[in-house]
């Protein structure tokens, strides 16, 4: 719009200032150049860009993928990286506890049943975690255990404690991440024996073991308190005695593997972001075939500075042990590095991260808080899902782009030639009726747009609006056109002695004809005869021209100032749009070959 308004600006100045110079009508001078502002302006932008995003919704509605925000159509489209975590993405989402151990790494009915009250009590969200702590002992009988209060989880303490009087004793036990939690213990085991430096050295090596394996593991601790009436806070969560070890396996989806590799094909890289420990990260991501990445945790991402992350982010493919704001800060350092981010989550503390995106992805069976900060919600936790949305995204905005070529360059060259017209001819080369007219003809035969396919190679990579490129090709093409339009000048002058009724309607007849059947040129970047375009976009545009050569023949077309013109002008029209298309399409592939050669 605000190339379109300095061009349109200036022209009209010009043009207006040069009539009333030549002393022609003012009024019919003034109307000429808001005419030509108008015949500047694609219109249909507004109704076209709509539509196309509702089609493209409703396309992608049937492939399981809602759209929230229309706009977030092209930024799919365009997205580049996305950011992804692994549980349910990655793997299948169906965590199961693989083991409850003691701190020797014995199997323990006592860490389970601890954990299980842990998971039973806590008033929190129910996330996978305790799902699979209560699957697992489901034939344990807690009924005679009372819970006395709780000290809820938070992210900076990774780690969720309850108080509860079990078998007569007022105990507090906590669950959570297992550094967190063995910051808290000062004893280990049945026995309650000193937690020294080899203790906690044989603690860590049990854990970096199972995390290589791709076990996701938690920590159990407790100790005996009194039971009073205030409330219990994280004061109360030291000396602890640590009880054993909880661990979770989710393993990878089996098609992940590939998927990955057809967004990489399609341009759109992964990015794994988790709260997970940077061993249980790494085998996920070698599991689904990103091999050799570099892992980055939260903890070196607290001693980074802005301008260190800008390169780090870019580089790494696994982000681990991150929190909220460490995840919202990921995404920012991507977006000025020029990508177009994608991020997909689905629990509260995502919310941040999807309004940073440029496009937040949740699914359906994340948390409200999740799904409403989301653009878009997929109704499968699937990337195959996701793959067909980024397909559709970048189907819908290449139609766009043909509107925006088509119309701004098939414009300018026409209101170019009017500007240039109005320099030599006696007379209006277009009455402002007869303008106005020839853009809603034009307008209506590209209505059909959005049900238009696109070519392959629209689709192959990430696509975003860029301006140069649309002001290049609008110059280069719509100069084609004037050239043409001048040349019709000669012919209509030199050739026919037009006088003025029959130099509009010859110019008319021309202009249209050529303005409507170079989009099945403009259309694709290939051959036209190869690349089909929708029925009703051929239906439409035949339409159009058949009026636009039927029109001064008839009765209203009097009325509009048309003349008909003699039966020899539909010949040479003819060879002068044939030749038109051949030479746009000779251009139009230069251009393409020397704009993909720059990039």
């Amino acid at each position: 719009s605000y190339l379109l308004t300095r061009i349109m600006l200036v022209m009209v100045v010009i043009v207006l200032a040069i009539n009333m110079l030549m002393h022609k009508p003012p009024m019919d001078s003034l109307l000429f150049a808001l005419a030509l502002a108008v015949g500047l302006t694609p219109e249909l932008l507004p109704a076209i860009v709509s539509i196309t995003l509702s089609h493209g919704a409703k396309r992608m509605a049937r492939l399981g993928v809602i759209v929230r925000k229309l706009n977030a159509i092209e930024n799919l489209g365009g997205m580049d990286v996305l950011c992804t975590d692994k549980t349910g993405t990655l793997t299948l989402g169906v965590v199961q506890l693989d083991g409850a151990l003691n701190g020797e790494g014995v199997a323990s009915d006592d860490v389970l049943r601890q954990a299980a009250i842990n998971a039973h009590f806590q008033s929190g969200l129910v996330n996978p975690l305790d799902e699979a702590v209560l699957r697992a002992a489901g034939a344990m009988d807690l009924s005679a255990v009372r819970k006395v209060d709780e000290i809820p989880y938070d992210f900076v303490r990774k780690c969720l404690s309850v108080v509860v009087v079990d078998r007569g004793v007022c105990t507090l036990i906590t669950k959570g991440a297992l550094d967190k939690v063995l910051a808290l213990c000062t004893s280990c085991g049945a026995q309650a024996s000193a937690l020294d430096g080899p203790q906690r050295a044989r603690i860590h090596a049990l854990f970096e073991g199972w995390s290589a394996q791709g076990f996701r593991v938690l920590g159990v601790a407790s100790r005996p308190v009194d039971e009073r009436q205030q409330p219990y806070s994280r004061d109360d969560e030291s000396g602890l005695n640590f009880e054993g070890f909880l661990l979770f396996m989710d393993p990878p989806k089996a098609d992940v593997r590939q998927t990955i590799t057809d967004l990489a094909q399609r341009g759109v890289q992964l990015k794994i972001i988790t709260g997970d420990n940077a061993l249980v990260a790494r085998h996920v991501a070698e599991a689904v075939g990103l091999s050799n990445c570099r892992v980055v945790t939260g903890r070196a991402l607290n001693d980074m500075g802005d301008e260190a992350l800008l390169h780090v982010a870019k580089e790494a493919v696994v982000f681990a042990e991150v929190d909220p704001n460490q995840k919202e800060r990921i995404i920012l350092a991507l977006q000025k590095t020029g990508h177009v981010v994608g991020y997909m989550g689905d629990g509260i503390n995502d919310a941040p991260s999807l309004h940073a995106a440029d496009v937040g992805l949740s699914v359906d069976s994340a948390v409200d808080v999740a799904k409403a900060a989301a653009d878009i919600i997929l109704l499968k936790q699937d990337l195959n899902v996701l793959h067909a949305g980024v397909l559709e995204g970048r189907r819908t905005f290449g139609n766009i782009m043909k509107y925006i070529m088509m119309g701004t360059s098939s414009n300018f060259g026409n209101m170019f030639s009017m500007a240039g017209a109005a320099l030599f001819l006696p007379f209006l080369p277009m009455l402002p009726t007869q303008i106005l007219l020839n853009n809603i003809l034009y307008d209506i035969s590209e209505i059909p747009i959005p049900l238009d396919e696109v070519d392959a190679e629209e689709t192959a990579r990430p696509r975003v609006l860029d301006l140069t490129f649309i002001r290049d090709f609008m110059l280069v093409i719509g100069s084609i056109s004037s050239v043409f339009d001048f040349l019709t000048f000669y012919v209509l002058l030199e050739v026919l002695n037009a006088q003025e009724q029959l130099f509009q309607t010859g110019w008319f007849v021309e202009s249209l004809c050529t303005q409507v059947l170079v989009i099945f040129i403009i259309r694709t970047r290939g051959n036209p005869f190869k690349s089909r375009p929708h029925p009703l976009l051929t239906l439409t545009s035949l339409a159009v021209v058949a009026t636009a050569i039927g029109l001064p023949l008839t009765p209203l077309g009097t009325h509009l100032g048309f003349v008909a013109p003699p039966a020899y002008f539909y010949g040479i029209l003819a060879m002068m749009v044939v030749t038109y298309l051949c030479v746009v399409e000779v251009v139009k592939r230069a251009f393409y070959k020397r704009t993909l050669a720059r990039q």
